[in-house]
């Protein structure tokens, strides 16, 4: 069996043991990982990681590109984002709408900064003036 840990940035957002199974969409496609799989590291592409614990149940994490990387038994995945969850269906509405709030964080954020832009450009050129 091997244990699954899913890493944030800011927190660690899984830790399984008794893992079966783990299946990712890596850059390269689709990827299964078994206990006895020899070690590496590969480039995650966002999709669905599947894991499979030991009682045959799967269960399912969105994820955001990011790094896995399989040591003996230990499968570390490193990713900016991740929303986990039993039924799909359920998982893309709360991706859905993960994502339009990150648009509308994006666009205030593009916002603010064109603001700060402006400020910069006004201060340098009055500075200029009575320079």
């Amino acid at each position: 069996m091997m244990q699954i840990s899913i890493i944030l940035p800011h927190q660690i957002f899984l830790e399984e043991d008794n893992v079966k199974r783990v299946v990712v969409e890596t850059v390269n496609g689709s990827f299964g990982f078994l206990p006895r799989r020899l070690d590496c590291v590969t480039f995650l592409a966002p999709g669905i990681l599947i894991y499979e614990i030991d009682q045959n149940e799967e269960n399912y994490v969105a994820i955001s590109s990011g790094v896995l990387t399989k040591v003996g038994q230990n499968v570390k995945v490193a990713v900016h984002n991740a929303i986990s969850g039993t039924d799909l269906k359920s998982m893309r509405q709360t991706v859905e709408m993960e994502l339009m709030e990150q648009d509308e964080q994006n666009r205030d954020i593009r916002t603010a900064l064109t603001m700060l832009e402006r400020n910069f450009v006004r201060s340098y050129l009055e500075l200029k003036k009575y320079g």
